[in-house]
């Protein structure tokens, strides 16, 4: 069998994803922190990249020098302004040669010993004059552990109590609890979980005193803090606040028909009456569950949301604009590019910013563009939203928003994530607007959001020592509304919205 080489031509397509593309969908998928960060990382690596503040001083030289050479032609070429020009410069050049001439003049040294030699005259009078400068008063709140190490500091444990203390400290989760649950390796394997003991060898504390010690630290404020459960959590508090035998039982044996209501069973256990029960369960009420709840690490009241765009009312008009307080605008410095191109050594590298940068600013501005495309659609579509709030939500999907704007689902998923609109109704991530449709007896369907809200005014109006079951909102809804859904979406519905069954809604006092 003989062989030999051949040219063949084939044609074909394929999808191929340039670095461009790649570089859009990238930067159409980030939310606003990231993108101001991923043009912070572009700026410091492009020499050739420039934000409003350089291109405005460059834009200003560049129009005064282009403004001058104007004024200084006339039709036939000739300079006009030569002498006037030439004056002016010689008059700026003898005044700054003056400056300079008094500033050298001027004994630095001297200036500065009698400025640190003079003291600040006493203030009399009072008032804002004597307080400190508002830097020294910035402050934030706590963590939990920062607070539990300065009560350690406070303390008189010895060195290796201490060692074990910081241990335990350390091994708190998020609601203040102790977690000796094992980690796992870098390849999946669980490891085994820790004791007290293997803490008390770690920091070189007799084993025997490790459970004093922890007794010592769980008394530190917030009372409760480093139990291992939540009924040696409310153990703890409990004895610090001098409570009776029945809620110390209760607390030990009984929380599980608290958590059911089944009050019955305990007064049944401990051979008392109801209404003790009730008194006792009331008392126990009072405790903290979650020692760390007034130490989160992230604050939710400085968490601030900034909108990616604007929906706004213009007479009978929606109008969409897009947000760029605090977004660099880009452009490409190019003074610095076209004295670098000059150069055959930096040539190479040159283009290859300058291609770099063109293609940011490019997608940039293409995102943009998308994301108030997408906004107007959804606006157009949700009209009655916008009018008259979340009850008039109109059932919507990514497929509907697609069409309209010609892009595929994907890339209307990608815009809409992470992405928030401030409407008259409130501030909203664009996601917010897309429900699945609810069916309603002799009437268009409702958006499933619409559904939610409705089952929580229902259950707000609910009364409360007997509260409504799945089934009873789901007759409600048909009756009032002519929402017609199955019982077990209404409890899903309320799962997501938080609220609990109505067994455990009910008050019992």
């Amino acid at each position: 069998m003989g062989m030999e080489m051949k040219l063949q031509f084939k044609l074909s397509q394929q999808l191929v994803m340039t670095p461009q593309l790649v570089q859009a969908i990238r930067l159409l998928q980030l939310s606003r922190l990231e993108l101001v960060e991923e043009i912070r990382k572009e700026l410091d690596g492009n020499p050739l990249l420039a934000d409003d503040s350089g291109e405005s001083v460059s834009s200003k030289s560049r129009d005064t020098s282009g403004t001058n050479n104007r004024d200084s032609q006339d039709a036939d070429g000739r300079n006009l302004n030569l002498e006037r020009s030439g004056s002016e410069h010689s008059d700026t050049d003898l005044a700054m040669r003056d400056t300079e001439k008094r500033v050298k003049e001027v004994d630095w040294e001297q200036f500065l010993e009698n400025r640190q030699l003079q003291q600040a005259m006493p203030n009399q009078r009072g008032g804002f004059e004597e307080l400190p400068p508002i830097e020294q008063n910035l402050t934030r709140n706590l963590s939990l552990q920062e607070h539990l190490l300065w009560q350690l500091q406070m303390s008189d444990f010895v060195e290796n109590e201490c060692r074990f203390a910081e241990l335990v400290i350390g091994n708190l989760d998020e609601r203040g609890y102790l977690d000796l649950s094992g980690g796992e390796t870098p390849d999946g394997t669980k490891q085994p979980d820790l004791t007290l003991d293997d803490l008390a060898h770690e920091s070189g504390l007799d084993p025997e005193d490790a459970p004093e010690v922890l007794a010592m630290i769980q008394r530190f404020d917030p009372v409760g803090v480093a139990a291992r459960d939540l009924s040696e959590c409310l153990r703890i508090q409990a004895e610090v606040l001098g409570y009776d035998a029945v809620e110390m039982a209760i607390i030990k044996d009984h929380l599980h028909n608290v958590e059911r209501r089944n009050f019955p069973a305990i007064a049944k256990a401990l051979k008392i009456s109801l209404e003790e029960v009730y008194e006792s369960v009331q008392e126990i009420q009072k405790l903290e569950s979650v020692p760390a709840r007034n130490f989160a690490e992230v604050d939710d009241k400085t968490i601030a949301i900034t909108p990616d765009v604007y929906v706004i009312k213009d007479g009978d008009l929606w109008v969409v604009t897009d947000n760029d307080k605090g977004l660099q605008r880009l452009f490409i410095n190019e003074g610095l590019a076209q004295r670098m191109l000059k150069d055959p050594k930096a040539k190479e590298f040159i283009s290859e910013k300058l291609r770099s940068a063109q293609w940011l600013i490019r997608a940039i501005e293409q995102r943009r563009r998308t994301i108030i495309k997408v906004t107007e659609c959804i606006v157009e579509k949700q009209k009655d939203f916008l009018e008259r709030g979340v009850a008039y939500l109109k059932p919507m999907i990514l497929r509907d928003v697609a069409e309209s704007v010609g892009m595929h689902e994907s890339t209307i998923s990608r815009v809409t994530s992470n992405k928030y609109v401030h409407t008259p109704q409130g501030l909203f991530e664009l996601k917010y607007f897309f429900n699945s449709s609810i069916h309603r007896v002799a009437d268009e369907d409702i958006a499933s959001e619409s559904v939610k809200q409705g089952i929580k005014k229902i259950i707000a109006a609910e009364d409360k020592s007997n509260p409504l079951s799945d089934q009873a909102i789901v007759k409600i809804l048909e009756d009032q509304d002519g929402i017609r859904i199955a019982r077990r979406t209404v409890a899903k519905y309320r799962e997501m919205l938080g609220i609990l069954s109505s067994s455990k809604r009910k008050k019992m006092f």
